[in-house]
């Protein structure tokens, strides 16, 4: 994995989360993204990126600055094309590699590796539902380094999947008009793809970020999650080619794997947060903290409390990351043969993986201060954003739901529910 040159950051130009100055389209690159060639080489470059996006990540969550470099970096890194399959030109790498190598990536900075998040599983979707001209077109955008936005949730809404946003169809033009929100990556893009509603069913429309009518905001004021370059798309009377607007499969009607890839990801970024807050608790509690006065012990480290909880801190993060492995294998699976049983299976291992995921993300920030003391509340030690990053991107779907499909699965054999939040 090549590097980018390294330049001083200056704090008066450089473009920060929540503000009101424009961010203009960026550039697009000058030259193809490294193509991954095998599963070491994935782990390779994800484990390269993890300790370059580490060196700064604390300083952007502070400024709530961009990270235009590393955006740039995380995508010539050829992860953003990871799973475009083989037959298209890509490295087609499995699921559970694809698993493990965002939780690498996360465990540098969870912000910027959840940009690459609806990237990765929009090119899981168009990989079951486009046809072979549109894969083509897709994924040659990705494997030429153009990075997709997200347009897909809205602030309004009974629920999550109660869209507004319109699209018509006048021509050889797809019309789009509509309001988004929690749009992760879009503001740093090429290409915006929007969910849609259309006379005969959704749509995912894939518009330039430079399209006229087109408009970003830079309004993500969250406490965790900061520099994610997320936000708001509002689309008005926005006109593209009608061969952009890709036609989605009804995942109530039809069996896929849509739901489980977008959900691994989002797993998988959970483990990274908690493997980073673990590996800082050992730092901290081994060059920091002190001795509790009634342990009688010398170091901190020593504490036969403090030890055990890092025992079952390890332990735990182990299980979900081999759950996410597990998960993985079933959703390669599903998406050799979807059938039902493939897919539910994969679904319900997601979904269970999911559970632990959010669980060590949670507990590993919280007792990273319970074990390293007050003093590692100190801003100086910029610990607090681990915590954040869990709280908030663990909210992404309710897991106490993920309890209930999987207990209704074994118990009462119902298939879980197919979205793309399960």
């Amino acid at each position: 994995m090549g590097s980018l040159p390294e330049t001083p950051i200056d704090f008066n130009l450089h473009p920060r989360v929540n503000s009101d100055d424009p961010v203009p389209p960026r550039p697009r690159p000058a030259s193809r993204p490294h193509l991954l060639k095998d599963d070491a080489d994935a782990i390779r470059v994800a484990t390269e990126l993890a300790a370059e996006l580490a060196r700064d990540a604390a300083l952007r969550d502070r400024e709530g600055l961009l990270p235009l470099r590393e955006v740039d970096l995380y995508s010539q890194s050829g992860i953003w094309s990871i799973n475009v399959p083989r037959e298209y030109g890509g490295p087609g790498l499995s699921y559970a590699t694809l698993a493990r190598v965002i939780g690498i990536v996360a465990s540098g900075d969870p912000a910027v590796a959840q940009i690459a998040q609806n990237h990765i599983a929009i090119l899981g979707l168009i990989g079951i539902d486009a046809t072979d001209e549109e894969k083509r077109q897709i994924f040659g955008w990705a494997l030429d380094g153009l990075r997709f936005g997200n347009a897909f949730s809205e602030f309004g809404g009974k629920t999550v999947v109660d869209f507004q946003t319109r699209v018509v169809f006048e021509g050889d033009e797809a019309v789009v008009n509509g309001e988004k929100f929690y749009t992760t990556g879009a503001l740093l893009s090429h290409i915006v793809p929007i969910v849609a509603i259309g006379d005969d069913g959704v749509y995912l429309v894939f518009t330039d970020r430079e399209t006229p009518g087109l408009t970003i905001t830079n309004n993500w004021s969250s406490f965790g999650q900061r520099t994610t370059a997320s936000g708001s798309v509002r689309a008005i009377d926005v006109r593209v080619p009608k061969a952009r607007a890709v036609k989605l499969q009804d995942v109530t009607e039809v069996p896929t794997v849509q739901g489980p890839i977008s959900q691994i990801i989002q797993a998988a970024i959970d483990a990274g947060i908690a493997r980073n807050a673990i590996d800082e608790t050992i730092r901290f509690v081994t060059t920091q903290s002190r001795p509790w006065v009634d342990s009688g012990k010398d170091k901190a480290g020593e504490d036969p409390y403090t030890i055990a909880a890092i025992g079952d801190l390890k332990i735990r993060l182990h299980a979900a990351e081999a759950l996410l492995e597990i998960a993985g294998r079933a959703i390669d699976r599903g998406l050799a043969e979807p059938t039902r049983e493939n897919v539910s299976d994969a679904t319900i291992k997601t979904a269970e993986a999911k559970v632990l995921t959010t669980q060590i993300a949670i507990d590993a920030t919280n007792r990273l201060f319970e074990l390293g003391g007050t003093r590692s509340t100190l801003a100086q030690h910029a610990l607090d954003r681990h915590w954040r990053n869990a709280r908030t991107h663990t909210l992404h779907d309710p897991v106490r739901w993920k309890f209930y499909h999987v207990g209704n699965f074994y118990l009462n054999g119902i298939d879980p529910p197919r979205h793309a939040w399960n």
